[in-house]
């Protein structure tokens, strides 16, 4: 956030954000939906919008990282709500085979490599909920390792071996 964000420390509601934050998030937006392979339907700013429409209301949010982690994980949602309906039959969704031993957790190339990130990653978050928060943070918001220190209060050194090891065993439980 910049100069005119409210205290990191403070109680901040959720239509004060808006003109500080509105720039940010469609950043991040762009570079989700740059990920997104073949044309799209969905554009950043639409994004943006309908994750605001999730997170919004009335919600105090207590720090930067309680925003951002919100926001990450509704567009982590929205994509996976649309990698899932492109992916059915009846909308003309064709699956096809993936070698997952290759995937990076990284880019994704099609929606179904996405679901089974997002259920790789819920069950993720049931064994290591820090090291999964990193993930959301750094794959759905695209918030930069300082970023990240600034909020957890970890180093990059540890936010890269908790990084490494998340890949790992994301890398594992898709390829099960």
């Amino acid at each position: 956030m910049d100069e005119r964000a409210p205290h990191p420390e403070a109680e901040t509601n959720t239509s004060e954000l808006i003109p500080v934050v509105y720039e940010e998030l469609r950043k991040i937006a762009r570079g989700q939906m740059s990920r997104e392979s073949g044309p799209q339907t969905l554009s950043a700013t639409a994004l943006v919008h309908e994750a605001w429409l999730r997170v919004g209301g009335e919600v105090r949010w207590q720090s930067r990282r309680h925003f951002f982690g919100a926001a990450a994980e509704a567009m982590r949602r929205i994509l996976i709500e649309r990698a899932r309906a492109k992916a059915r039959m009846k909308r003309g969704g064709a699956f096809e085979r993936v070698e997952l031993e290759d995937l990076e957790i990284e880019a994704p190339t099609t929606g179904e490599d996405l679901i089974a990130l997002d259920e790789a990653l819920a069950k993720f978050m049931r064994e290591d909920p820090e090291a999964a928060e990193i993930v959301s943070l750094r794959y759905f918001a695209g918030l930069k390792w300082s970023e990240i220190a600034e909020m957890t209060g970890m180093s990059e050194r540890e936010l890269n071996r908790q990084w490494e090891y998340a890949r790992a065993w994301l890398r594992t439980e898709m390829s099960a």
